[in-house]
């Protein structure tokens, strides 16, 4: 049997398959916290909310150690070339799946905030913007799993749907709060939500790029991005 630096190949397969099992199990808790914490906010569920918050420390453990895997791996294993740039995309992919669970936890933090609000028109968009957001999170996974280029760069595509959601909600949310100056707090709060789920479609494109990458040894060429109301030009 062929050997990396000593080591054989199944030994390091072996490790590798773990460390991508414990990275899916770190992405369905990240995806669950992302749905769970929708729900609250649609359903005001104050005590629903408190419980992501508190579940994001499981992620931030799990992170740990993943990231102890990883340096282990290299360590004993000493791999080289494509092996390598696996080891290196799946630490880079653990920091980006730990920080999709904080989004999902700033979002809980919010419901407590909007908790007793009237019906706010523009709240309606964001349970889809978070659908579409949750599944390129899945999908990348899938794809990491399975090293396919194809399915991450059709996560890549759809990031554009969840930028045009956010432009959507932000003027919507500009214009709530201009007709009446007592809709800022919770116009505020909701904009800051609107913000969490597009960063979680970045981070799972920065996923998508890792992967295809890793799988083919090229870059993605650059994407155009929906253009952020609010950023300076």
């Amino acid at each position: 049997m062929a050997t990396i630096g000593g080591h054989t190949l199944k030994a390091f397969d072996e490790d590798l398959a773990e460390l991508r099992a414990l990275i899916c199990q770190m992405g369905g808790l990240a995806e669950h916290a992302i749905r769970e914490s929708m729900r609250c906010l649609m359903q005001r569920d104050v005590e629903g909310a408190l419980r992501v918050v508190e579940n994001d420390r499981k992620l931030d453990v799990m992170e740990a150690e993943a990231e102890r895997k990883v340096v282990q791996l290299i360590a004993l294993r000493a791999p080289m070339a494509d092996d390598l740039r696996e080891a290196v995309a799946a630490l880079k992919i653990v920091g980006l799946v730990e920080r999709i669970g904080d989004y999902a936890k700033n979002i809980a933090k919010r419901v407590p905030q909007v908790d007793g609000a009237g019906k706010i028109e523009p709240l309606a968009l964001l349970p889809e913007m978070a659908r579409i957001a949750t599944e390129m999170v899945h999908d990348v996974l899938d794809a990491f799993v399975e090293r396919n280029a194809e399915k991450a760069q059709a996560v890549c595509e759809r990031d554009q749907a969840v930028d045009d959601f956010y432009n959507s909600i932000f003027r919507a949310l500009v214009t709530f709060m201009m007709e009446d100056p007592q809709n800022i707090s919770r116009s505020a709060h909701l904009l800051f939500v609107a913000k969490n789920i597009e960063r979680v479609g970045d981070h799972a494109t920065n996923i998508a790029e890792m992967v295809y990458f890793t799988a083919t040894g090229e870059r993605l060429m650059d994407r155009p991005r929906g253009q952020d109301p609010s950023a300076t030009p």
